[in-house]
């Protein structure tokens, strides 16, 4: 039986959540919501720190895997996305950054009318609760959960050191300035993990007018001529259809979006004539100009005691569960990135390059380094046995580009993703700024007191050519994907809306 609404999103994350919510509010559309994933009500996605638990977990997870990267020394990257109510928005480590002011701007200069700071600022403030309350920057009000973490108390020696690196002190870096050091506020409300689905999902489910169907993989858009009319759907082994009146919403992620649309016939035509897709439109922007954020990761053993030492047993675990059960509070809701700084790592620059996050606990940590070799089984992040901090940089606005492609006809066979890490001599530079701002900060009284020594290792005499081969080695995704359905003005035109379809990725 073919089901009728006005509008169907397909992907209940970071857009589909939001959307779904608004577009059913008046009581004049229907709606129907489509996650091939599951419920979002697991324990473990609202605990805050619970991020290590859902890494690798193929029950609310994509775990995808890219090809190997030639600017990753060859590696194949681990790519964790949301497969469950909420996306993304519901397995990540929850730091909010709406972005640098200037960058929404650029976008604006570049012909986006209506994408400048001063016109998107509104409606971040609208979404938001921020429990500081309001001011001219921020809401209180608003449906996404925004607040402070307990942070850990080796974050002062983080903060000493940044002081002592002439970074100015920032308390917000949501407000009117982002450049300085200071705190990360999660979305988190109460204790618990704010994901889209709790804020914007959640108010909404109540309404005869939405329809949310989970374990529900959307197989292909349907079309009449170039207009889509709605999709096709698999649900308990059962294929349905689904038809729109008015609108197709592909909102299904910076991978899964640029997927469905090559099976369903838009995309580059050579790519779905080889694997035999009928074409609906030729548009070869779909799945290109990918962009992502590295990290670069730094270990260091400490003279004082890190989340390792409270989190590695089953005493330290027993402890700080019965503390997050009974207060909301402790090292269980307060994720893992507590604090971090917005720098520049040479002068000229009109805003800051570099994002550090400062994490009072390892991972894996050694003294060597190893190929990554993607993990896809239900481990989960295990902390050391030893009192350790991590310090990660990652460049603000990297220029290298990749690209996914489809495999198969089949949308259920994962796309190949091609990151193209590092291929720009300018993404090379910044990396080694990044690194070498770092290896200063640490050297800093304020840092050195905490640090006894590093476990990751570097070229002994910093010479260009070994240090780019250890930032090739050790460089990783840090989970930003986007801009595989790109928009604009001067780009393939596909994107934004075309007829009866449209594509919002929220990242």
């Amino acid at each position: 039986m073919t089901q009728s609404y006005d509008f169907i999103i397909v992907g209940a994350g970071s857009a589909g959540c939001t959307l779904a919510n608004r577009l059913t509010e008046n009581g004049r559309y229907t709606v129907l919501l489509l996650e091939a994933g599951g419920s979002d009500k697991k324990f473990w996605i609202h605990v805050p720190i619970g991020y290590g638990r859902l890494y690798y977990d193929r029950r609310v997870n994509w775990k995808y895997v890219t090809q190997p990267d030639k600017g990753l020394a060859g590696r194949a990257d681990y790519w964790p996305r949301g497969k469950v109510i909420g996306g993304s928005s519901s397995i990540n480590a929850m730091v909010y950054i709406r972005g640098q002011a200037q960058d929404y701007d650029d976008w604006e200069r570049a012909g986006n009318p209506g994408w400048g700071y001063r016109d998107v600022l509104p409606y971040f403030m609208k979404s938001e609760g921020n429990a500081r309350g309001g001011d001219a920057y921020h809401n209180d009000k608003g449906p996404l959960g925004v607040s402070d973490v307990e942070m850990h108390p080796t974050v002062e020696n983080f903060y000493q050191g940044m002081r002592e690196m002439q970074v100015p002190a920032n308390p917000d870096f949501n407000g009117a300035v982002q450049e300085g050091y200071g705190p990360y506020q999660l979305t988190s409300k109460n204790g618990r993990r704010c994901s889209t689905a709790r804020a914007f999902l959640d108010p909404a489910r109540g309404r005869k007018n939405l329809t949310v169907l989970d374990h529900s993989d959307t197989r292909r858009i349907l079309f009449e001529g170039k207009r889509a009319v709605g999709v096709e759907y698999r649900r308990n082994g059962q294929t349905h259809v689904a038809r729109a009146g008015r609108e197709v919403i592909v909102s299904a992620g910076a991978i899964n979006s640029p997927q469905l649309l090559q099976v369903s016939g838009i995309g580059p035509a050579e790519l779905l004539q080889r694997h035999g897709i009928d074409l609906v439109v030729d548009r070869a922007g779909v799945g290109r100009n990918m962009q992502d954020h590295l990290y670069f990761g730094f270990s260091y053993r400490t003279r004082k005691p890190t989340l390792n030492n409270e989190l590695s047993d089953w005493v330290g675990q027993l402890w700080a569960g019965m503390k997050y059960v009974f207060l909301r509070k402790g090292p269980l809701a307060a994720s893992i990135n507590h604090a971090g700084a917005f720098v520049r790592t040479r002068a000229g620059l009109d805003r800051p390059n570099m994002q550090l996050y400062f994490v009072p606990a390892t991972y894996g940590a050694g003294p060597t380094v190893a190929p990554l070799v993607p993990v896809t089984d239900n481990k989960n992040l295990k902390l050391d046995p030893f009192s350790a901090i991590t310090i990660n940089v990652s460049p603000c606005r990297p220029t290298s580009r990749g690209h996914l492609e489809i495999t198969s006809s089949d949308p259920s066979v994962p796309p190949a993703i091609y990151p193209n890490s590092l291929s720009t001599d300018e993404d090379i530079q910044e990396a080694l700024e990044g690194a070498r701002y770092v290896r200063r900060a640490v050297t800093a009284p304020g840092l050195a007191a905490l640090i006894e020594k590093e476990l990751s290792p570097w070229p002994a005499d910093d010479n260009d050519e070994d240090a780019i081969w250890r930032l090739r080695q050790t460089g990783r995704t840090t989970y930003h994907p986007t801009s595989t359905c790109m928009m604009g003005p001067g780009v393939d035109k596909t994107w934004g809306s075309c007829g009866a379809f449209s594509v919002c990725d929220g990242q």
